[in-house]
């Protein structure tokens, strides 16, 4: 097939394809479970307000949102899920009234008979939509009034510093008074309500919740869905078949001869320019970002057994579980991010050989402003979830609650603001390139076109405010999470890769050019339309569980042929002598292919599934997913793009293979450690406990904390110490590079036309 063609069905397929996902974000929107104006009981008495809820929503998220337990199952691990809790207990509560006040005993007492009838009326009462629209009021019984005010009574006192709950605040990792404010809490318990009653609540005129049957809770028959099951089953169907048609279309695809590799290196003789050099830094950085997430790391896996304490120090009076875990996951983002970005910086005047007039200025000026956004964000977060500022100012510089988009609304627009000024930097330096005839035009388009989407698919950011609906905050979220970390990205790292081999004449031009382009359209195809696997119980309708199934299926079909593309990667370190100057770069995304498949493969399809992920979402599974995933793809790439601008900066006697070669195995062998000593099996015993249970009882502190789980935490820490002893050889690696001198080789200039290979 010829680019002009795969160009066009690319078009086709993104165009179609985000129809599809703004035409579900409608949906979203339109059937998103309501907020009332009131909660009243049938005496009429006021519960909760529609204020109430919003600021309790606000309130949640200056103390950690996601980071303190979860909603609706997305956000952090230890602490429950609230929505799951606040059912389960309230459920208990109205439970234990009834038997109370008709047998004279708590319902756990009852014999199944009794259970059985007072579990029926349980059902009937809970997911009887009394919503009506009119007066925008939700009306609730005396009887359940009353079991809503004893649940909201204990969230109060959790949130307090009521001594008779601070070994379950410990347990839960959550800091003594994390909450000094009464009205505060007071709000909080009342979102949490609300979050449960669109869990527990059928649809108008239907027979599920408004999130699909979502958590397991068998007190009131919250089960799987039909459309769960055999959306579940239609998904593994379509991954058979295209894993199939795949492995046919590889199988029929003619293969070219291996090309002629250089005698020596092509980038030997190249002359940094003062920009390129100026990328230095940037990678500097990212190796302290990336030192302090691994002990950051250490410190949040801790509180899963010591929720106050590190090793006896009471850490969290002033580090929170709720900063260290926030600090955590946005370092990696941050870190990841700025490889990548001044990746980009880096290759873009190699590519064009053009160095654009103050681009030296503009990188510096850029990588200043990051160091702004990461040092004053992390600032912000640390006094929003200490409650030093007030839910206004928290928006806007503190903690926004949300995982992977923690940072305040102010430091989001600075960094939005870099992302543009990122984006004017690698256009104006790629610009000769792209107006130039040349052989791997297609792909240099691809760099472009994927540079334009990050700066851009960013302010999806942006489309949500204080008092946006959870469920549209979730949609917009997951376009940051999956399509800019996951998709536009990996696109613009594939065609880096490309054009890095280009230019090394180990893969012709015209291969890179069919290999990017269909590599970006078979991942697409199913990457933008599988954002919605994430959303499949955030209170969203059943077509965004049958779309978000099916299309994540086709997620994991080009995953399949991932053997190849390793093989591939690593026949190029065996090219010619020189290029074992590149050998561990390549090596990195040789693992790269490897996570591909365990992590975003195996781990990914582990939870993709409706019926999978009903019973296991918000469990250690998850977290399996993301540690393998995210590190393991979107790490260890960011890494081997940095060795391989590395290499092109430093001189080469201070270059050290060892200390890369331990790097590599370290990082790999404590990542394979972290996963299967520890994280896989702590979700696996959860997984049972939820299907068994409920998923209540899954994130309670009997399975958290009980031995088996607590002995599997620390079984983690084999893995985190050689994991941090990877990241450690990496930083006394750019020591040596740095005390070396990170001084351009004496060579030539770069020529003043493209340096890429003329067109044929």
């Amino acid at each position: 097939m010829t680019t002009k063609r795969l160009w066009l069905l690319l078009a086709l397929i993104m165009t179609a394809s985000f129809a599809v996902l703004g035409l579900q974000g409608r949906e979203i929107h339109r059937l998103a479970p309501p907020i009332p104006a009131q909660v009243v009981d049938a005496s009429g008495g006021v519960l909760f307000t529609r204020d109430d809820i919003q600021t309790g929503q606000l309130a949640w998220q200056s103390m950690g949102g996601q980071q303190v337990g979860s909603i609706w199952g997305h956000g952090g691990y230890v602490a429950p899920d609230w929505s799951a809790d606040q059912l389960h207990r309230e459920s208990v509560a109205l439970l234990d009234l009834w038997s109370g006040r008709e047998y004279g005993t708590l319902y756990a007492s009852l014999d199944a008979e009794r259970q059985a009838g007072l579990k029926a009326r349980l059902k009937a009462e809970m997911r009887t939509n009394t919503w009506d629209p009119a007066t925008q009021t939700i009306t609730v019984s005396n009887d359940r009034a009353a079991a809503i005010r004893e649940v909201k009574s204990h969230y109060v006192a959790l949130l307090s510093d009521d001594p008779a709950l601070e070994s379950l605040r410990e347990q839960y990792a959550i800091a003594n008074n994390p909450v000094p404010d009464a009205g505060r809490r007071d709000q909080i318990a009342a979102f949490y309500w609300w979050t449960s009653w669109g869990a527990g609540t059928n649809r108008p005129d239907s027979d599920i919740t408004y999130t699909s049957n979502w958590p397991h809770e068998p007190l009131i028959d919250n089960v799987p869905t039909s459309a769960n099951v055999v959306w579940s089953v239609a998904s593994v169907l379509l991954l058979i078949i295209g894993v199939a048609a795949l492995v046919f279309w590889h199988a029929s695809t003619k293969r070219e001869d291996h090309v002629v590799v250089p005698t020596s290196d092509p980038l030997g003789s190249m002359k940094p320019t003062p920009s390129m050099k100026a990328t230095g830094k940037y990678f500097l950085t990212v190796i302290a970002l990336f030192l302090a997430q691994v002990g950051l790391g250490a410190v949040t896996a801790h509180y899963a057994v010591e929720g106050h304490d590190f090793y006896g120090f009471p850490l969290s009076e002033w580090l929170p579980y709720a900063v260290s875990r926030t600090w955590h996951t946005q370092l990696a983002i941050f870190w990841i991010a700025t490889a990548w970005l001044a990746t980009g910086l880096y290759i873009a005047p190699m590519i064009s050989g053009h160095e654009p007039r103050f681009q030296k200025l503009g990188v510096n000026v850029l990588w200043s402003a990051l160091l702004i956004v990461v040092v004053g964000s992390m600032v912000g977060e640390w006094l929003g979830v200490q409650q030093v500022l007030d839910l206004n100012a928290n928006w806007w510089f503190g903690h926004q609650g949300w995982e992977y988009v923690d940072l305040g609304r102010f430091w989001q627009t600075l960094l939005f603001i870099g992302l543009l000024l990122w984006l004017v930097l690698v256009t104006r330096a790629l610009w000769p390139a792209l107006k130039s005839p040349n052989a791997a035009k297609p792909v240099i388009m691809v760099l472009f076109l994927s540079t334009i989407a990050i700066a851009l698919m960013y302010a999806a950011g942006f489309m949500w405010g204080k008092h946006t609906h959870i469920s549209m905050v979730e949609y917009w979220r997951w376009w940051i999470v999956h399509l800019w970390v996951e998709g536009f990205f990996e696109v613009f790292a594939t065609a880096v890769i490309g054009l890095l081999f280009v230019r090394l004449g180990l893969v012709r031009a015209a291969t890179a050019n069919l290999a990017v382009m269909f590599g970006t359209i078979v991942f697409m195809t199913g990457g933008v339309l599988g954002t919605l696997h994430h959303l499949y119980f955030a209170g969203t309708p059943v077509s965004v569980l049958a779309i978000g199934s099916m299309f994540s299926a086709l997620e994991v079909v080009p995953l399949a042929l991932i053997g190849f593309e390793a093989f591939e990667n690593w026949r190029h370190t065996k090219a010619a002598p020189w290029v074992k100057l590149y050998k561990w770069p390549i090596l990195f995304f040789v693992a790269v292919a490897f996570w591909n498949l365990l992590g975003a493969g195996v781990f990914g399809f582990m939870i993709n599934p409706p019926l999978s992920l009903y019973y296991i979402q918000g469990l250690n599974t998850t977290a399996t997913h993301a540690h393998a995933a995210l590190f393991g793809v979107y790490g260890m790439l960011g890494i081997g793009l940095l060795l391989f601008c590395f290499r092109g900066m430093s001189r080469a006697e201070a270059w050290s293979d060892k200390l890369l070669g331990w790097t590599f195995w370290l990082l790999n062998g404590g990542l394979l450690m972290m996963v299967f000593l520890s994280l896989l099996p702590v979700g696996v015993v959860q997984a049972f406990a939820s299907i068994e249970h409920g998923l209540w009882y899954a994130r309670s502190p009997a399975v958290i904390h009980s031995p088996l789980v607590e002995t599997l935490v620390w079984m983690r820490v084999p893995g985190d110490v050689v994991f941090g002893a990877g990241a450690f050889t990496l930083a006394i690696f750019a020591a040596r590079l740095v005390i070396g001198g990170l001084k351009p080789k004496p060579a030539i200039d770069l020529p003043a036309e493209p340096a890429v290979q003329p067109a044929e």
